[in-house]
């Protein structure tokens, strides 16, 4: 089967928040979309509504590893950044409250239990019509539906895809040396892209940190646009499930 590359458009319709960085009581949501959300977000992946246990990324990621599908990472457009503030307050509303430690209590005679969440604060999320890209491999060729609109983040919020075939410029990866405008995934690489790697940003994000502006060498993937921009992806990057757990 030919191997099909694809780079998807990404326009936020809704604000959009997940929280990336607690400064305080700022809940910050960070310019970025991380590849294993991508993954589920786009239906590749399923997960059970109601789970209780431990994170699921190898059970639901690996087996597209076998089928050769992998999404990077999503990189917003400078240009296109916007944010959207907002507070939340999810204290009662109740005629009796008190302080208890790490909660807050409802009557006088019981204490509260401890909730692990925050009660109050601020919230900077990605703003309504952000955009963002990412790429979309398909080593097998397998068919694919690719969804016109898909669903992220703590609200689910709305966003809008268009999709772009590339023009693959071989039908084998080429080795060269590359300055990479978009993210990566670092558990994702394979490792003599790792060891040969001259400079990079870091978001330090879970479950694995991402990474941008990398200066790379090594085998990649050589494909155009309609427009004709030269696009380099590394070969052979695959979700490291087995790294993470």
């Amino acid at each position: 089967m030919a191997v099909e590359i694809y780079r998807a458009s990404l326009t936020l319709m809704e604000h959009t928040f997940f929280a990336t960085r607690e400064v305080g009581i700022l809940y910050e949501t960070e310019p970025l979309i991380g590849n294993y959300a991508l993954a589920y977000a786009l239906g590749l992946c399923n997960a059970p509504y109601h789970w209780a246990g431990p994170p699921r990324y190898k059970i639901d990621l690996g087996p597209l590893n076998e089928q050769g599908l992998y999404v990077t990472p999503g990189t917003f457009v400078a240009e296109t950044l916007r944010y959207a503030f907002s507070q939340f307050n999810a204290q009662t509303d109740t005629y009796y409250s008190r302080f208890d430690q790490n909660a807050i209590g409802t009557s006088p005679t019981k204490k509260a239990r401890a909730a692990n969440f925050p009660q109050s604060g601020k919230i900077r999320m990605l703003g309504r019509e952000s955009q963002a890209y990412f790429f979309l491999l398909n080593l097998q060729g397998i068919a694919l539906r690719l969804p016109n609109y898909i669903r992220l983040g703590k609200f689910n919020s709305k966003a809008r895809l268009e999709w772009e075939r590339l023009f693959l410029e071989s039908e084998q990866p080429e080795e060269s040396e590359q300055v990479l405008d978009f993210m990566l995934n670092a558990a994702d690489l394979p490792s003599r892209f790792v060891t040969k790697m001259r400079a990079f940003s870091i978001f330090n994000i879970s479950p694995a940190p991402l990474l941008s502006h990398c200066h790379l060498e090594g085998d990649f993937w050589h494909c155009k646009s309609r427009t004709g921009k030269q696009i380099f992806l590394p070969a052979d990057m695959r979700f490291g499930v087995d790294v993470i757990e």
